[in-house]
């Protein structure tokens, strides 16, 4: 199994909003793309909240090669969504890890 990672530093400011879309539409459309079987959210606790809240996303990928079809074919789009809402007030780190045990 794999996971997609998607750490975000999120503006105070639209953390509310961006909650809300995230988990009402963001998330179901990836969801939806039929490449991950599932997903977690996750706020982080001890940052500080100096520049933002950060958040996690993480997306769970039966194999490497879904991850690499739904990268090629559905994430541009996907990113542009949320690159056009938020702009800047929200900064997106992505990793993708192989989950061992």
């Amino acid at each position: 199994m794999y996971i997609y990672n998607v750490t975000l530093k999120v503006d105070a400011t639209v953390a509310d909003d961006w909650t809300r879309w995230m988990r009402q539409t963001h998330i179901p459309e990836v969801i939806d793309t039929g490449y991950f079987t599932g997903y977690r959210m996750c706020r982080l606790l001890d940052d500080g909240d100096l520049d933002g809240i950060t958040f996690v996303i993480q997306y769970e990928c039966k194999d490497i090669d879904d991850f690499l079809a739904y990268q090629t074919t559905q994430a541009p789009g996907l990113q542009k969504a949320h690159a056009e809402r938020y702009g800047e007030t929200v900064i997106a780190f992505r990793t993708i890890m192989e989950l061992l045990e």
